[in-house]
């Protein structure tokens, strides 16, 4: 693992929400805009893009946590901007916070958590789980 970044550093990603996007459960469609559990995908992956630039061929990321407030909805076809910033790096934990926006209105924020770890390590954990 390598960190060229510095705490505040800040990375971008925009998402046109979809139709698949919406509060949607077994029981149907709850309502046609952008769910809470897409937007914690969508936040993580904003995150990520730190991660990818960290990670050695030999590890990968996993998400550890995340705290999101969803603050207002977003319509199916409007675009998302996703603005994660550089909390710290912690050894091998890589915290960020993030902002949503549609245009000038903000729809969530919070902070999220990854940790770089070796693939190997990620391989033997998840054949582990398959005993269970």
């Amino acid at each position: 693992m390598h960190n060229p970044f510095q705490a505040g550093d800040t990375k971008k990603f925009l998402r046109k929400v979809q139709a698949a996007d919406s509060a949607t459960f077994d029981s149907g469609e709850v309502h046609p805009v952008y769910a809470t559990f897409a937007l914690a995908r969508d936040a993580e992956w904003s995150g990520r893009l730190f991660v990818l630039e960290m990670k050695d061929e030999d590890e990968e990321g996993i998400g550890t946590g995340i705290d999101i407030r969803h603050l207002s909805p977003a319509l199916v076809e409007e675009e998302v901007c996703f603005i994660a910033t550089l909390v710290e790096v912690n050894k091998n934990e890589v915290v960020t916070d993030f902002v949503a926006m549609c245009g000038t209105r903000m729809i969530a924020n919070g902070r999220q958590w990854q940790k770089i770890v070796k693939k190997q390590k990620l391989e033997t954990l998840f054949a582990g789980l398959q005993n269970f």
